[in-house]
């Protein structure tokens, strides 16, 4: 948890006990009760904004409630909503030939949710691989990277090496292999099998902690993948649409996946929309019966996803990225001057805005923490000024020097994120992970002048870093 106490009004505190009374209790969310959302910000039951660093797991690339894809939805939703796949709709082909032209690929599966979309490319991925690779029937093989997450249905959790995934849920779907993330020795050695069909993979891994490869991983990937004729499946459902600077985020290396799984910001965060896209020789393989959704490419979904693409286009997302990057954190005061809004408070956390540059200036930086904001940059070091690095230190210092029943504490009664000393091995990772389903959010920070004893196992560090539960 940052130094940063949550004060919970009335207001808020009736939202949570609602909560804590009448729903299942698999997520443990930081005490804040949203009611409004616009662009980049979040608003609560008690009128305080906050700047949306998360962006709705990436849901919301193009801004919350944006006005061009309410409007789409609510004008669609007052025509047609659902008409099953039983029946054709005046929308679903419009939609179908500009996503598959904006994306390059022949044809389009049309589902709801992420989840949907992965269990998708690896059904299309095992039928391609008995028709056409000749794979004996039942013996098909899908790698994924160790540290992956496409979801939690029982093929997601079949798939993860996070034991809060899985453990209590088996048993678990045949046929899937692990390799390490960003280790082609490793994947080659892999699709050396003869029965392995595809290899799915996060171009840049989320919920391990936005882990980036190396530079020519993802190229690597795709050579191998040609070379072992094996698919290569890239789960860009929260990397792609603008997310890290370009379409896709296999575009930084030029390569073009066999089946792309796309959702959350394909519908702006309005309503679950997800699309698997590939060529005929891999679509074609399922026939009329074998595949679907009764809300798959429902009408509204198609309105809105038309219009949450041609966002990306018309208001210049990838082409603004970098210079448009420091700027919401600022506004412009009578004067023209760059000042920070009063009423902007605490952010929550930052996951794909920061990743494909480290650009965030040590001035912006200041600004924030002159004002006591401290924003978390997942997966990027803070700054390289040591008067800022300094500055940062004090906001974060109230949870440095606790023991380990503290620790489990706040997190049990707070959530949030906590700054501790970690010795650096994957052991006690895992350990902390076991016994308190929190795994480290950010790359150290590395103050070499505030050592101190690691939070779980006493030994002496100075590596501390951001813990968090996945919420």
């Amino acid at each position: 948890m940052m130094n940063h106490s949550y004060a919970l009004s009335n207001a808020a505190a009736k939202y949570l006990a609602l909560e804590d009374q009448f729903g299942a209790h698999n997520y443990h969310p930081i005490p804040v009760v949203i009611e409004k959302g616009e662009g980049v910000y979040l608003y609560d039951v008690d009128g305080k904004r906050y700047f949306d660093f998360l962006s709705g797991y990436s849901a919301v690339n193009q801004g919350h409630c944006h006005p061009a894809i309410i409007k789409a939805l609510t004008d669609q939703a007052q025509k047609l909503t659902l008409t099953s796949r039983a029946f054709y709709n005046n929308l679903l082909g419009e939609y179908e030939k500009y996503i598959t032209e904006y994306f390059g690929y022949d044809k389009v599966l049309p589902m709801n949710t992420g989840v949907e979309g992965g269990e998708t490319a690896i059904k299309l991925a095992r039928r391609w691989g008995y028709a056409v690779k000749g794979i004996p029937e039942n013996q098909a093989k899908v790698i994924f990277a160790q540290g992956n997450f496409w979801g939690r249905t029982l093929a997601a959790i079949s798939s993860s090496t996070d034991p809060s995934s899985y453990n209590g849920f088996g048993p678990f779907m045949p046929g899937f292999g692990l390799v390490p993330y960003n280790d082609l020795d490793a994947l080659e050695t892999a699709l050396q099998d003869p029965n392995v069909t595809a290899y799915m993979v996060e171009p840049i891994q989320g919920e391990a902690g936005v882990v980036i490869p190396t530079d020519g991983y993802l190229k690597g990937v795709r050579d191998l993948c040609t070379k072992y004729n094996v698919l290569f499946i890239a789960d860009e459902i929260q990397t792609g649409l603008a997310r890290t600077g370009t379409l896709l985020a296999c575009d930084h290396e030029n390569v073009r996946p066999d089946i792309l799984i796309l959702g959350k910001a394909l519908s702006g965060g309005t309503i679950p929309v997800a699309a698997v896209l590939a060529d005929d020789i891999i679509m074609l393989q399922i026939k009329p019966g074998e595949h679907g959704s009764t809300y798959g490419g429902n009408p509204l979904a198609c309105a809105v996803a038309n219009v949450a693409i041609d966002i990306l286009e018309d208001e210049d997302l990838i082409e603004n990225f970098e210079k448009k990057y420091e700027a919401p954190l600022l506004y412009k005061n009578g004067a023209g001057q760059y000042d920070l809004n009063n009423n902007l408070i605490q952010a929550f956390s930052c996951k794909y805005d920061a990743i494909r540059t480290l650009k965030i200036s040590d001035k912006t930086l200041a600004k924030c923490l002159d004002k006591n904001i401290f924003p978390i940059f997942r997966g990027m070091k803070l700054s390289k000024d040591d008067k800022i690095r300094q500055h940062a230190t004090q906001q974060l210092r109230t949870y440095w020097k606790i023991d380990f029943e503290d620790f489990k504490k706040i997190l049990d009664k707070k959530g949030g994120f906590i700054s501790a000393h970690w010795d650096g091995t994957e052991l006690t990772e895992q350990a902390i992970k076991k016994e308190t389903k929190a795994t480290i959010r950010c790359i150290p920070l590395d103050f070499k002048e505030e050592s101190g004893k690691c939070v779980y196992s006493g030994k002496d560090s100075n590596r501390r870093v951001l813990f968090a539960r996945a919420y």
